[in-house]
């Protein structure tokens, strides 16, 4: 039997029940939301990816107190139902579609919370991401981005912590295809070698929301980007739609972003943006790149682990911890300061940042 509770609403996009997603067995639906203090403190961010070909659905929740992430990892089996919106300890409720979600973390291992996301505008849509290496679709997905603000709090081993007023952050929607569970063994002949190169910066300005993004191949070619302003308050019809390029800088040794100028061409918003790094959140903490709890990865019906990261002593150069969000203070050339995201991930070589291997750092 395939019926389940999404074949009660009216989102079928095909004739089949909702429990299929089409053919592709890297089908995934993902929800992600990060935030932090006005002043830049208290960093958190959380994902929830469904994988309906691979009957598994994983959750993580992760913050920064002090110099240590900590990090709470839950994947199960789904029994063909894409509605749960659970997995263990972590769960979702859509208060009001495209405005306002409900977080939920129940204490587990010294780790809990509940917090609500509100937006500040109606979302933007990101211009479909699709990308083949030879004949293989790599992506092919749709996403939607929206900065918000929080109320609510998080515990971390019996201390809680109301959220400040003022707390913000952003979250996204996507769905389609990208790489998840276990690897291909079977190599494609005469593939390139391996490169990705990946910018996100979601900002909050006092009146508006910036939102920037770049995916590059290895010479700097962008294959997608896309620049857009969202006046608070707007609806689809009143966010701008604009382009921008970004000047990035690297910490020595590292293929982590040190600051870096977004140069833009989008009415509303700044025409140049400078970012100045305020702290760093590791993506594995939400299961990205992690070498355990990669997405989609099958643990069996039930499983939940804390995991504890002492961010100052981690090898940069590392796999697991090239994928970063940099929490930068924005400084608009117009006088506005905001603050926000600068999502960074750079696989293999690079030529305009001097990038020639797999893992080899800035000079």
């Amino acid at each position: 039997m395939a019926l389940s509770k999404g074949d009660e609403y009216p989102l079928h996009q095909t004739a089949e029940p909702v429990a299929y997603a089409g053919t592709d067995r890297n089908f995934y639906d993902r929800y992600f939301f990060n935030g932090y203090a006005p002043d830049g403190s208290g960093f958190f961010a959380l994902a929830l990816g469904v994988y309906p070909h691979l009957d598994v659905a994983d959750a993580h929740f992760s913050f920064i107190r002090g110099g240590t992430q900590y990090c709470l990892h839950a994947s199960c089996e789904m029994g063909m139902e894409r509605m749960a919106m659970r997995v263990g300890p972590i769960a979702i409720e859509v208060v009001e579609p495209l405005h306002a979600l409900k977080v939920t973390v129940d204490d587990t291992d010294g780790i809990a919370g509940e917090f609500t996301f509100t937006g500040r505008a109606f979302p933007i849509e990101e211009p479909r991401f699709t990308h083949r290496i030879g004949p293989r679709a790599f992506m092919d997905y749709t996403r939607m981005t929206q900065n918000g603000h929080y109320n609510g709090w998080i515990s971390l081993d019996g201390e809680r912590q109301d959220m400040v007023d003022g707390t913000a952050g952003t979250r996204d929607r996507s769905w389609g295809v990208r790489p998840i569970g276990a690897r291909d063994t079977q190599p494609m002949p005469g593939a390139p070698v391996p490169s990705f190169f990946w910018q996100w910066t979601p900002i909050s300005f006092p009146t508006g929301s910036l939102f920037f993004h770049v995916n590059n191949d290895s010479q700097g070619r962008a294959w997608n980007t896309r620049a857009a302003w969202a006046p608070d308050g707007a609806d689809a019809r009143d966010i701008v739609e604009g382009h921008g390029s970004m000047r990035t800088r690297l910490e020595a040794g590292t293929r982590w972003p040190s600051g870096g100028t977004l140069s833009l061409a989008a009415h509303g918003a700044p025409e140049q943006v400078t970012f100045e790094p305020l702290g760093r959140f590791q993506m594995r903490g939400l299961g990205y790149t992690h070498p355990e709890w990669g997405h989609g990865m099958h643990h069996g019906a039930l499983r939940v682990e804390r995991e504890d990261i002492d961010l100052a002593t981690l090898d940069p150069l590392a796999p697991e911890n090239l994928h970063v969000q940099t929490l930068v203070r924005a400084n608009g050339s117009d006088g506005r300061d905001g603050i926000g995201v600068f999502e960074q991930l750079i696989l293999g070589p690079f030529a305009p940042l001097g990038l020639e291997g797999m893992l080899d750092g800035a000079a």
